[in-house]
């Protein structure tokens, strides 16, 4: 593989979905920014689901309203000084969206504003036909591409970070389209990246997604936090061949029902809201309602809502399933929890600066505390916006002032130790074997969802962590393979989130375990954190 001279920028951005694009617009006042993308530059997670922006309308109830709702989400371990700061700055973003040409549904000359899930408040704004993420996205890329100072370069895979003493200065570039390898440095690297989806077996999450960024960075020394938590989508499409495609919570909201193979509705079982009851209420009891009935999946039944209405209001969806021979209007249809968002990764401050100076994250590469336990979705496209922005001003002001690294919380966490609590670090591990990149990548996502997925024990965390260090003693990938790198990404963050979900011994959010189904109530809740060659740890 050829290498070529070094190239310079001030600002590097690693990834071009809504958050990077963003901060690369913001960043784009204050210096030359290059962003650097996996895939195409409109490739991204912006491109799946019906998921939209949740906005208030600016009066100080619904500011309330949807704090209480995100606090009450993330279960005692939001940052509130960021959520609040997200309801607030939200409809500042979406007024300076609309002023760069987005285009939301209205109803006449206002905004449409609808119902999300299974909250009250009419407070979410949609693109016609669903296509929110990717309205928001080709708002966002027109404005960017009229500042001269943003370079866009897809195909541009990050294997590592580059650190000078312990600041890092730049990233190590493969560029697939020319087989070239090149340093490429800066002020300042932002990691912007997908999240880490493509970890489990099943994932409503596009390719790419396989927790490149956020691999990086902890190789590099950064702390991550409350990588345990992982949000499943509780009604991803399942049909040999189709995509993963989430069906959104709104169905339920209007009246569609989940129901067993044996056609029976089964929620009303588990929770008191049946069918509108939280989503990893929903992903738990459809996953038991499975193994109870021995089948894959679970079946979403639409068939008693208006077929015209559904029709109009998710084109997409029912598109997707024609295409499988499911009219959702008519037929059952099959579907199963999948992994869908990253609720934790690296750890920032409220601007977005990690534990190295000179880098910072954002989106769902970041840990900003926004989401604490669990997140609600339609609060991931406003998080992208706002804290994109706000990321980008810090980095142009303030680059070389990392966040004080968090220190474990002495006496008050029965949890804190440098080691997983059993085997761990002192089991046998197996000889090391040549890294097969499509077999790695197979055997992580398997071991992650049968091991570390949505119901979880001691016993199976403990296992996926000894084999998962077992996978680590292989050899590093020795050519210029976008695979190998990616399958080295999968291991990684697989083995953390193994680790810090063995080291919490409590259920809290989307993390459950039928050995500790209760949360830690006799303490207040912590956040766990994890770095390169250390033991998890709570604070």
């Amino acid at each position: 593989m050829a290498a070529s001279r070094d190239e310079r920028v001030d600002f590097i951005v690693l990834g071009a979905g809504i958050a990077g694009v963003r901060a690369a617009i913001e960043l784009a006042r204050a210096g030359r920014v290059l962003v650097l993308s996996k895939g195409e530059l409109a490739e991204s997670r912006a491109e799946w689901g019906h998921v939209g922006i949740a906005v208030t309308k600016g009066d100080d109830e619904e500011v309330h309203l949807r704090l209480h709702e995100t606090l009450q989400a993330g279960d005692g371990l939001c940052n509130e000084e960021a959520a609040r700061f997200l309801v607030n700055e939200g409809p500042r973003q979406i007024e300076t969206l609309i002023g760069w040409g987005m285009r939301l549904e209205r109803t006449g000359t206002k905004l449409a504003f609808t119902r999300e899930g299974v909250r009250t408040q009419t407070r979410v704004l949609h693109a016609h036909g669903g296509s929110t993420g990717e309205e928001v996205l080709r708002a966002l890329v027109a404005k960017a591409r009229t500042l001269p100072g943003i370079k866009f370069r897809p195909h541009s895979f990050v294997p590592d970070l580059i650190a000078d003493g312990h600041r890092i200065v730049g990233v190590s570039c493969l560029d697939e389209t020319t087989s070239t390898a090149k340093p490429i440095l800066g002020d300042a690297v932002l990691v912007a990246t997908e999240g880490f989806g493509q970890v489990y077996k099943s994932t409503t999450n596009p390719s790419l997604a396989t927790g490149d960024g956020s691999a990086a960075a902890y190789r590099a020394g950064a702390l991550l936090s409350d990588m345990e938590f992982i949000h499943f989508h509780p009604t991803a499409l399942h049909l040999k061949g189709a995509p993963r495609l989430p069906l959104p919570g709104e169905l339920r909201q209007m009246g569609a029902h989940l129901r067993n193979i044996d056609l029976e509705r089964f929620m009303p079982r588990y929770h008191e809201d049946a069918d509108r009851a939280p989503t990893n209420v929903l992903c738990r009891a459809s996953i038991m309602e499975m193994q109870r009935c021995g089948s894959d999946f679970v079946y979403l039944d639409l068939t008693e809502l208006d077929a015209e209405c559904v029709k109009k209001r998710f084109p997409k969806v029912h598109a997707t399933c024609i295409k499988f021979n499911i009219d959702i209007t008519e037929d059952l249809v099959p579907v199963r929890p999948a992994a869908h968002y990253a609720v934790g990764g690296i750890a920032v401050d409220l601007n977005g600066a990690t534990t190295l100076p000179g880098l910072y994250a954002v989106g769902e590469a970041a840990a900003n505390g926004v989401h604490g336990a669990n997140r609600l979705a339609d609060n991931s496209l406003l998080e992208g916006l706002v804290y994109g922005a706000l990321t980008a001003t810090t980095m142009a002001e303030r680059q070389s002032s990392p966040v004080a690294m968090p220190q474990p919380v002495a006496g008050r966490s029965p949890w804190n130790s440098s080691a997983p609590a059993r085997g761990g670090r002192n089991a046998k591990l197996p000889p090391p074997q040549k890294l097969d990149a499509e077999k790695l990548s197979s055997e992580v996502r398997h071991l992650m969802w049968e091991k570390v997925g949505i119901i979880r024990t001691g016993d199976q965390l403990d296992e996926a962590v000894r084999r998962l260090q077992g996978i680590s003693a292989a050899e590093e990938p020795t050519t210029a393979s976008r695979p190998a790198w990616e399958a080295r990404n999968l291991r990684d963050v697989a083995e953390v989130i193994a680790r810090s979900a063995l080291a919490r011994q409590e259920s809290r959010g989307t993390h459950y375990r039928s050995d500790f189904p209760l949360k830690a109530e006799s303490q207040p809740a912590l956040h766990s954190y994890v770095s390169k060659g250390a033991g998890v740890y709570f604070g």
